[in-house]
């Protein structure tokens, strides 16, 4: 699976993508999730330039793929020139460290590259917060074996003796960091609490879907945003808010969240709570998928697993077909899982196509689930009053 258009510019780093394809996992899972990590190393900016690929029943506890498999590697290295190896499973720090050893490059795992790549495109300072808390959260189990320094002893005035080691500092300094991290993250979910408080007579939608199934297309569509959008995953990590301008009586807000992904770091998921509030306490999700991809199946099913994780499983959403424009009618695939046809759209947020029967749907719906939920609240002067919570 290659990037659809552009094409990586100046890439600085010339990366190796490896993947080990374990019993129970079949072809087509397999061959999504390599692709998908080639899609990573191009978010990144680098270039893939060679594939590593085997069939093992469990990962070489020293080096996940073997000796055989390592000497190939280190052949690829040499012929490609790469100065990158990246893994699509996650790695000890003891397989990078020999790996780094026989190899003599840089190794990281899916998770290291997901990190990064939300590091690089973090621009708020909450992102900037949460993105960092998962970082040292996804480093400190991985302390043990990652450096060499680990036998030097801090010394100094109130240290004589055996002093503290190198690990130990290490793992108190990560350990504080990740306090004071997780305190300004707790301030910004009172924040985020106040203003949903004032939020009270507002109707609240959110986008959800896999990375790039294009709501952030979808969301300057609606709303006239302007917030970045191409065709690169995880193009969004801010939970932006705009007004949304049906013709409504009703206030009605609309969120544009993260994508969601395969085999995303869990430290990652816990860090980014407080953007996902988003989602949890949206009254309306709009669950995008791109109808084009030939793993739509797959990715609806994986968002509906993070949905359920953080806690949004049960929250009113309807599906939208995303892409429209890239497959034909016959070859779209059925994707109606508990979803009846009049919630679900066929739409293309690029050519437009559709958005008017799903807008018209739209504002019907927000009237009739307002209604639903409270009726019509009366003020003393006999006005309507459209606070509904």
């Amino acid at each position: 699976m290659q990037p659809k258009s552009h094409e990586v510019k100046r890439a600085s780093e010339l990366a190796i993508v490896v993947g080990v394809q374990f019993g129970k996992i079949d072809d087509r899972t397999f061959s999504d999730s390599l692709g998908e990590l080639k899609e990573l190393v191009y978010s990144a900016e680098a270039k893939v330039v060679g594939t590593i690929t085997q069939k093992r029943p469990m990962p070489d506890s020293r080096t996940f793929i073997g000796t055989g498999k390592v000497d190939e590697l280190k052949s690829m290295k040499e012929a490609t020139g790469a100065n990158l190896i990246v893994f699509d499973d996650m790695l000890s720090a003891a397989q990078v460290r020999n790996l780094e050893k026989e190899l003599e490059v840089k190794v990281i795992d899916r998770g290291n590259l997901i990190l990064d790549i939300f590091a690089k495109r973090a621009t708020t300072s909450e992102a900037k917060i949460q993105v960092e808390l998962a970082q040292l959260q996804y480093l400190l189990p991985r302390l043990t074996n990652m450096w060499s320094h680990f036998s030097k002893q801090v010394g100094g005035i109130g240290t004589r003796g055996p002093g503290e080691t190198q690990l130990e500092v290490d793992r108190r300094i990560i350990k504080t960091k990740i306090a004071t991290l997780k305190e300004r993250l707790e301030k910004v979910d009172r924040q985020r609490a106040t203003q949903r408080k004032r939020r009270q007579d507002v109707y609240k939608i959110a986008l959800v879907g896999y990375t790039n199934a294009g709501k952030s297309t979808l969301f300057n569509h609606l709303t006239k945003a302007g917030v970045w959008a191409d065709n690169l995953l995880f193009c969004t990590l801010d939970a932006v808010t705009r007004f949304l301008p049906l013709n409504s009586k009703y206030r009605i807000v609309i969120s544009d969240t993260v994508g969601f992904i395969q085999k995303i770091p869990h430290e990652l998921v816990a860090s980014f709570q407080s953007t996902l509030d988003e989602v949890r306490y949206a009254d309306l999700l709009l669950h995008i998928v791109d109808i084009s991809h030939p793993n739509a199946i797959e990715h609806y099913e994986k968002t509906n697993e993070v949905l359920d994780e953080i806690g949004a499983g049960q929250v009113p959403r309807l599906l939208i077909l995303n892409k429209s424009d890239l497959i034909s009618i016959e070859e779209i695939p059925s994707i109606d899982l508990n979803f009846p046809p009049a919630h679900t759209f066929s739409i293309s947020a690029k050519t437009h196509a559709g958005m008017d029967n799903l807008l018209n749907f739209l504002t019907s719906f927000v009237e009739k689930d307002i209604g639903a939920r409270i009726g019509i609240a009366k003020n003393p002067d006999g006005k309507a009053r459209n606070s509904y919570r």
